[in-house]
């Protein structure tokens, strides 16, 4: 079973942007960090080394993290056979439109019906219920779609709406499956920037294929 972290009580505060705050001593700034506005959806090629060690750990227990951090791979197809790639990633504040809707409306507003998309996402949880309904129309008017989601952990599995949505996605012809420790790797060498003086190969923290194969239990459970 995944092991859980602590819990909302007993866990470090941490600001929006993911920094712990535990560390700072002045009030003033404490307190400007923790009243910082809800973030804006936020693009780019590579997201922090910090962000991605904490937003995508696969733990049950996801206290603080409140982000939804979604990379992406997209590959389309011309009828002659040429492909052309791209790659970036997304992250939301849950306040707005989150990562998954914003995909569709910033990186893929419209789709060009004479090429054939192959679309990966690796995403640090699971779709919401509503960011599911928004999937499922997208791959229903948009035939030559192919979208893959691998995510870290499932959110709120437990909750029937959850696990409806959750069938509803595979029954719609949306590929889910959770990540495996290589999958987490790929992302760290991809998507994560790569410090000066930093290690560039991918340490896997200790419980990472236990809780890999936690949730692949649950997946399946819910989907059978």
């Amino acid at each position: 079973m995944a092991q859980k972290e602590e819990s909302p009580e007993a866990a470090a505060p941490t600001s929006q942007n993911g920094e712990d705050l535990e560390d700072l001593d002045d009030p003033e700034k404490l307190k400007e960090l923790i009243e910082l506005p809800p973030f804006e959806i936020v693009t780019g090629e590579r997201l922090p080394v910090n962000f991605f060690k904490f937003q995508f750990r696969n733990v049950e227990y996801s206290s603080g993290r409140n982000k939804t951090f979604l990379c992406y791979v997209v590959e389309a197809q011309s009828k002659g056979g040429q492909v052309q790639a791209s790659r970036g990633y997304l992250e939301d504040e849950h306040a707005a439109a989150h990562a998954e809707e914003a995909f569709f409306n910033t990186i893929m507003p419209a789709f060009d019906p004479a090429l054939r998309y192959n679309v990966t996402w690796y995403v640090s949880s699971s779709p919401c219920a509503a960011c599911a309904d928004r999937i499922i129309k997208t791959l229903s008017k948009t035939k030559n779609l192919r979208l893959l989601i691998l995510v870290g952990r499932l959110f709120m599995w437990e909750e029937p709406e959850i696990q409806a949505a959750l069938k509803k996605l595979k029954e719609a012809g949306c590929r889910l499956r959770i990540m495996k420790p290589q999958d987490f790797e790929y992302v760290w060498q991809n998507f994560v920037e790569q410090e000066e003086g930093e290690s560039k190969t991918f340490e896997p923290w200790e419980d990472i294929q236990e809780n890999f194969l936690y949730y692949e239990e649950k997946l399946a459970d819910i989907l059978k």
